[in-house]
């Protein structure tokens, strides 16, 4: 309970009782609680007290990593000793800034033990390389049973490969132990979206968001954004806007939106710059061309549009499900 924590750390403070590190407890309260710009500024006033406190460094740079501050998580970071920690921040550091080079010479920096594989295995599945993070995630679940928060993980990976029955399977062992879990919950509903349809999905995270306490603010936009998909769109102008450079999905999910709307225009804008790496974004960035291109009497955008459901449709993974011959359809 990182809220109560808080509290009680805060009236220590009020009250001047004495508590060994408190600025500490009270930033990592914070943190782990959400709150990384509260996480930042106590680590911040630590660092004024004590500006030779290199491990404080590595700690504060972790929070400005979550306030997507990456530059200068990198920088005050590097101040922090040599460790472990520094390695791991550095390493997604170098993903969000996409500076190849130093992520590979960070993974090789990467230990067999299971705080650097799970930060390796989290890159991987950013990554979209889902199959890679779940070897990882099982062959640590199955070594410790008892991390059942590796199940949700594992979810995760089938849900993205989509193996929905499977992964309730194994979401079930967590929800079972901890039935009150944003993520965990919201992984239920979406792969009840997938399986069954929206009005299940949505049942799901209602139910959930009626007894939803405010520890879980930072499951708030993730829920709204879903609820969006699974009310088929209901709410879309209003609530995906302000997310589409919050979750990744938001851009996917308004492009859907202004594409059944015959809005072509705001939809090719979202799809123009954006760089597919799964088979769904290859397949959107293909409708949305061949949708403008037959607008605009454009071969050029028919020709992308023939490309991108060509790849998708010719992939050997994608190549006998159902959107790779879709694609591959689409194509000719």
């Amino acid at each position: 309970d990182y809220t109560g924590a808080i509290a009680y750390l805060e009236f220590c403070r009020q009250s001047e009782k004495e508590v060994k590190d408190l600025d500490l407890w009270l930033a990592f309260a914070a943190f782990h609680a959400g709150d990384y710009q509260r996480a930042s500024d106590e680590y911040e006033n630590i660092l004024k007290k004590d500006p030779r406190n290199g491990e404080v460094c590595i700690y504060l740079a972790c929070a400005y990593f979550m306030l997507g501050k990456y530059d200068d998580a990198e920088h005050t970071a590097l101040k922090g000793p040599k460790s472990p920690l520094q390695t791991r921040v550095l390493f997604h550091v170098a993903h969000k800034q996409n500076n190849e080079e130093k992520l590979m010479n960070l993974h090789r920096q990467l230990q067999d033990v299971i705080e650097d594989q799970m930060c390796l295995a989290s890159m991987h599945y950013m990554r979209s390389h889902f199959q890679e993070a779940l070897d990882i995630y099982k062959r640590y679940l199955v070594e410790n049973r008892e991390y059942l928060a590796l199940n949700v993980y594992v979810a995760l990976c089938y849900y993205k490969l989509d193996y929905y029955d499977i992964s309730q399977e194994v979401l079930d062992v967590y929800l079972k132990k901890n039935p009150e879990s944003a993520t965990a919950t919201n992984l239920q509903a979406c792969n009840q979206y997938r399986l069954y349809n929206g009005k299940a999905a949505e049942n799901d995270l209602k139910q959930f968001l009626d007894k939803m306490s405010t520890s879980f603010n930072y499951a708030k936009e993730l829920f709204r954004h879903n609820m969006v998909v699974f009310q088929g769109g209901e709410g879309a102008l209003q609530i995906l806007p302000p997310l589409v450079d919050v979750i990744p999905e938001a851009r996917l999910n308004l492009v859907i939106y202004y594409l059944k709307e015959d809005d072509l225009e705001h939809a090719y804008e979202l799809m123009k710059d954006v760089e597919p790496l799964q088979p769904a974004e290859y397949i959107l960035k293909g409708v949305v061309n061949a949708a403008y291109g037959q607008e605009h009497n454009s071969r050029d955008h028919i020709k992308t549009a023939q490309s991108y459901f060509q790849l998708v449709g010719g992939s050997a993974s994608e190549c006998d499900t159902i959107p790779g011959r879709q694609s591959m359809a689409a194509c000719y």
